[in-house]
């Protein structure tokens, strides 16, 4: 058999937010085990600064209601809330408290919206609604919709329309807001994210994770890490009579196969490791990996991975990479602030996040037959032009900037994933790491690298701080007070983040942290 299973401000001085709090009392502790938890007096406190708008922008009418709580590095938790006006939720209102487990509160962050007052009462029918958001996508199966408040520089009484379908090149779950009063589309944007066995991808054998239903029959799903699982497109769970899976052909799906669940259990047991996060989701599972689509693809769309074959049709879309960049779009989903809105600018940061968990998840593994290289898809060779994108020095696929600039809001997605993916490899290898690639800066100066781990770790601590305007600027913050908040004892890390932030030209902003 080739593979084997198993194998700040304290708020508890804060009299006004008393009621929100219960912490014992000093003489009615009898033993440490009867304090709370640090993550629950973290989630109490962070609860209380919602109750009472503490450093956040909450009108009248409004309320604020936990929806994500994130354990994150140096000892900070971090709590997404959902506003909502009348009961109404707010669409592009949301906000992160940062807490620690003394029931300190760190920071607030808050999504811009201008004051919100408008009256709830719809004009427009949500059928009429319906009818006018259909016009948005070729192939409609089906419709689902609530009345929200869509906020912003002019917020707007919406309805927010999903339909479940497909365009002409894939799959679909289309949100589009029509605006309830006039019928005016206001925004849209699609939750699909384009974009031992016998592997073809990481050598020979392989150990995968899989599940034994009886002496005779196994199948691809691995009862360890909830929810990873590999099935075809139809969504059938592949099975066999004996634990040995694929023939290591580029053509086969069932190899395809083991190279997702691989790459998706290496990237579990990196979160788990490194970043201190289990499963893609708020709630600790992960999703399944689909084969078997018949385009040169690959795609996340809210709850599952799916995954082409390359144009010449000799190779499945699977090698690591690739499967953990679909999985980083569930982080990036399962994180404050979603994946919805923002426009391009934040579509790039959603890219640039699945190339960035897809670099360190081929670090972690540490494989010869998929080393770290920092470029992207370059395995599969997906269009027969080598890799899709070079994190360090993205100008090297035509169209993609290096650097940021005004530009990078109406640049398309992939393409603007540029700067991000740039940041990232100048803050964990340099400029001039040894071995190569240099990776040449913006403003032409040399930064040295802290290492993928502790880059990786403070950029997810920095998705931590995510709100739903996310934007390069509001990153470079964050990851600042990422770094500070993880490396306390020194500016080393703190100052390379900075520095990679100019080198892309996202220049300092009004506030940020400094060390």
């Amino acid at each position: 058999m080739n593979r084997k299973r198993g194998i700040g401000v304290s708020l508890v001085a804060s009299a006004s937010l008393a009621v929100a709090m219960v912490l014992p009392a000093n003489t009615a502790v009898a033993a440490p085990a009867a304090q709370p938890a640090p993550a629950a007096v973290a989630a109490a406190a962070a609860d209380a600064v919602a109750a009472v708008g503490t450093g956040l922008a909450k009108g009248p009418d409004q309320a604020f209601d936990r929806v994500g709580f994130y354990p994150g590095g140096g000892g900070l938790f971090y709590s997404a809330y959902e506003r909502s006006y009348h009961d109404l939720v707010v669409v592009g209102g949301d906000a992160v408290v940062v807490t620690d487990g003394l029931g300190n509160l760190r920071d607030t962050v808050t999504a811009d919206t201008t004051p919100i007052a408008l009256d709830t009462t719809a004009k427009l029918s949500p059928e009429a609604a319906a009818a006018i958001a259909s016009k948005q996508l070729p192939t409609v199966n089906s419709v689902n919709q609530r009345l929200v408040v869509l906020a912003g520089a002019t917020p707007a009484l919406a309805y927010e329309v999903v339909l479940a379908g497909a365009t002409a090149e894939h799959e679909s779950n289309l949100h589009v807001f029509v605006d309830a009063n006039t019928g005016a589309v206001l925004d849209s944007w699609d939750d699909v994210k384009a974009g031992t066995g016998n592997s073809f991808y990481n050598g020979n054998p392989v150990t995968i994770t899989t599940q034994r239903n009886s002496a005779t029959s196994f199948s691809m799903i691995d009862p360890t890490r909830p929810g990873v699982r590999c099935t075809n497109t139809s969504g059938t769970t592949f099975t066999g009579p004996d634990d040995n899976w694929g023939n290591g052909s580029g053509t086969s799906l069932e190899t395809g196969c083991v190279d997702a669940l691989y790459a998706a259990q290496r990237m579990w047991d990196m979160m788990r490791t490194w970043l201190g996060r289990t499963g893609v989701s708020t709630s600790g599972t992960g999703f399944p990996a689909r084969v078997g689509l018949t385009q040169a693809n690959a795609f996340w769309n809210g709850s599952s991975a799916t995954f082409g074959r390359s144009s010449d049709g000799q190779r499945q879309v699977t090698p690591m990479d690739v499967v953990a960049h679909e999985f980083g779009h569930g982080v990036f989903q399962f994180t404050p602030g979603g994946s919805g809105g923002g426009g391009n600018e934040k579509g790039g940061l959603n890219e640039s996040t699945g190339d960035i968990f897809g670099a360190i998840t081929e670090a972690f593994a540490n494989n010869p037959n998929d080393p770290a290289d920092f470029q992207v898809g370059e395995e599969v060779n997906l269009v027969g032009n080598g890799p899709i994108r070079f994190m360090y020095q993205p100008s090297l696929r035509s169209g993609h900037p290096n650097c940021f600039s005004s530009a990078i809001p109406n640049t398309e997605v992939h393409a603007a994933a540029g700067p991000q993916n740039h940041w990232f490899y100048l803050v964990a290898r340099g400029s001039n790491p040894a071995g190569g690639p240099a990776s040449p800066t913006c403003n032409g100066t040399t930064v040295t690298g802290i290492g993928v781990q502790a880059a990786a770790q403070i950029f997810y601590n920095g998705l931590l701080r995510k709100v739903s305007a996310w934007t390069h600027a509001r990153a470079r913050v964050a990851t600042l007070q990422a770094a500070r908040a993880l490396f306390p004892n020194g500016c080393t890390e703190f100052n390379t983040v900075r520095a990679a932030w100019s080198a892309v030209s996202v220049p300092a902003q009004a506030g940020e942290p400094t060390c």
